[in-house]
């Protein structure tokens, strides 16, 4: 069986809705990165997103195991026109849209971003492709908050009010066995 070990990217200390907006991560906490390393299997293939807080902590963890190219569609969700902002200043200047995305998300789309069915999607096609190159292998994926929790989604079968209830920590592990049902481990584990 393909497993995922779902590995959240370092705090960035930043304020406001932050997808793509491309933030260092805060990695001064050596001895939990050490432990973190230690906890993740040794036969396991490493893979990030292509933002710098999680190509970097990638970096942090990998130790001795091979490494994939970055992938760009484990970025988090774009948030278009509210990226950078805080969420206070998106409520004033869209009332009505901010309300719907965070009360039925799915199919709302900030302007010019991406919708939380967007995110699933791009992600989706993303795992599938690498536990299809990788079938039976232990991969560690370096992502982002959204990111994993479309994947908690998916083996939970929840719906995304559900999976955004979920607490996923700042190098955090969620442990996910791909099959028919995918069998989830601990969420939000901190080693």
């Amino acid at each position: 069986m393909t497993t995922f070990w779902w590995v959240r990217h370092g705090p960035t200390h930043a304020r406001g809705l932050v997808g793509w907006t491309d933030l260092p991560a805060d990695l001064s906490d050596t001895e939990r990165l050490a432990r973190l390393r230690d906890h993740l299997p040794r036969d396991a293939v490493v893979v990030s997103s292509d933002l710098t807080r999680a190509v970097a902590t990638a970096d942090a963890i990998q130790g001795a195991r091979p490494r994939l190219d970055h992938e760009a569609r484990l970025r988090e969700m774009h948030f278009g026109e509210w990226e950078a902002k805080p969420f206070a200043e998106v409520e004033r200047s869209h009332p009505e849209l901010a309300r719907a995305f965070t009360e039925r998300p799915g199919t709302v789309r900030p302007p010019g971003g991406e919708s939380w069915e967007d995110l699933a999607a791009r992600v989706q096609a993303a795992v599938d492709e690498l536990a299809a190159r990788h079938a039976g292998r232990h991969i560690v994926a370096v992502a982002h908050f959204a990111v994993i929790l479309t994947q908690v989604q998916r083996a939970l079968r929840m719906t995304p009010q559900e999976a955004l209830g979920q607490r996923i920590d700042n190098l955090s592990v969620t442990r996910i066995r791909l099959g028919e049902p995918p069998v989830i481990g601990p969420i939000n584990l901190l080693p």
